[in-house]
């Protein structure tokens, strides 16, 4: 097996959590709200060592669902009753909703050391509801499904049907069975895999975003992964294989993605368009929608978005932006009772006509300039269609499962979830983005 240079999986990983590389944008180093994280090709046998060295507490709380707890939660559980005694809180298919954060409050509430074993939902589940108690806890990563271990924010499902991203803390450590993890469902290392796809269109949106409107930008979360997303992009064939080594290379960048934030305090450089059309088919597709995960939907999304971008960077001359378009109304009939919020979003990035006016001078002046900064940065998009293809993960709407109806309503309406500004909202104001939707679905 090949390993990063360093010999290790966590070699620059250890450096930043150690306080020992410093970032050359500010030169100052990173402090980062995690004491461990270790990723080997195997863990057997080691469960009570890495937990007890973070002094959680001497009772033991192991959360999973069903199947992470036969993949890895039972043997950790077990493991574990070397330090102490056990319990074990198995969740039938659980979604990150405030519904669940409720239950698990409850069935949490006399736990000491809490030791989540899942991905997304088991581990944001504990994440929150140990975040608001002000309870440490540690998470044992059975499949590179999304870049959330490392988060110091939750998704969660609010009453209103909004998925938001909640602050809450990070763990204190985050273990990975590369084993276990290789050995998964192909169809969720493919949704992490999807996850990372997006660096380039979020990427370009975001350094549109600070050059024209002057928003902060941060080349460091980018940097530190700039390596490691190239040697995943070279073995991405490789994860529907169960290969171990190309595993390890994919929770290397999904975790670099996630300390990213510590650097910046935001999550700019990993979720901008793309993610709003996948959070929009969370929250608004009802019974719409097609069952799959959300890095399963921001690999489809990313190739939309670069397709958008791309169209409009081959231009040599600029769009030109009207006055932002707010038909509240429609937004209450399609959003329900998180159109309200949405509204507030919304506003704080829609155009008047001065505004217009002033982005378009703004606009015309850099725009052969910014093409080029952004071309820098682009993947093309043939390229990203055939990386996502070959993980087995798909690759258009209809391979989503999404219904033409609804992905072009989440392209369309998206951008008013959220006040980051993309090329979504470009082309929305230049009236050109339902033309260019029709073609996504």
């Amino acid at each position: 097996m090949t390993k990063p240079a360093s010999g290790s999986w966590t070699g620059l990983i250890d450096e930043i959590l150690d306080g020992r590389w410093t970032s050359p944008e500010t030169g100052k180093k990173a402090v980062v709200p995690y004491e461990r994280i270790v990723i080997e090709d195997s863990l057997d046998g080691r469960a009570a060592e890495l937990v007890g060295a973070l002094d959680l507490g001497k009772r033991f709380t192991v959360v999973a669902d069903g199947a992470t707890y036969d993949a890895l939660g039972e043997r950790v559980a077990r493991e574990l009753k070397a330090l102490g005694p056990v319990e074990t809180v198995v969740l039938d298919h659980p979604h990150a909703d405030m519904a669940n954060v409720e239950s698990l409050t409850g069935k949490l509430a006399g736990a000491e050391a809490v030791v989540a074993v899942g991905s997304g939902t088991v581990n944001d589940l504990c994440k929150f509801v140990t975040g608001r108690t002000g309870r440490r806890y540690c998470v044992f990563g059975t499949a590179g499904s999304m870049n959330g271990y490392t988060s110091t924010t939750a998704s969660i499902t609010l009453e209103s049907g909004l998925k938001v991203s909640l602050p809450s803390h990070g763990p204190s450590g985050f273990f990975v069975d590369l084993g276990v993890s290789a050995a998964a469902p192909t169809y969720l290392s493919a949704a992490g895999f999807g996850d990372c796809l997006c660096r380039s269109v979020a990427q370009i949106d975001w350094w549109m975003s600070h050059r024209l409107l002057g928003t902060d930008y941060h080349s460091v979360p980018f940097l530190i992964q700039e390596e490691d997303e190239a040697e995943l992009n070279k073995r991405a064939a490789k994860l529907a294989e169960h290969d171990v080594e190309a595993n390890g290379y994919l929770y290397r960048v999904l975790t670099l993605c996630g300390l990213g934030v510590s650097f910046t305090g935001v999550s700019n450089h990993g979720s901008m368009g793309e993610h709003q059309i996948s959070h929009y088919i969370d929250c608004f597709a009802g019974d719409r929608h097609p069952g799959t995960l959300h890095g399963t939907q921001v690999g489809v999304a990313s190739l939309t978005m670069a397709r958008l971008q791309q169209k409009m960077l081959s231009e040599e001359k600029p769009p030109v932006v009207k006055p932002t378009k707010i038909d509240a109304a429609d937004m209450e009939r399609r959003m329900g009772a998180s159109a309200a919020q949405c509204l507030e979003e919304l506003q704080k990035k829609a155009f008047d006509e001065r505004g217009a006016a002033a982005f378009n001078e703004r606009l015309q002046e850099l725009w052969p300039q910014l093409r080029e900064e952004l071309k820098a940065f682009m993947l093309p998009v043939e390229e990203m269609v055939g990386l996502l293809k070959s993980t087995g993960g798909p690759t258009t709407a209809a391979e989503l499962g999404a219904s033409p109806d609804l992905y072009r309503e989440a392209v369309v309406h998206c951008r008013e979830m959220r006040n980051r500004f993309s090329f979504l909202d470009i082309a929305a104001d230049a009236g050109m983005l339902e033309d260019f939707a029709r073609g996504e679905a």
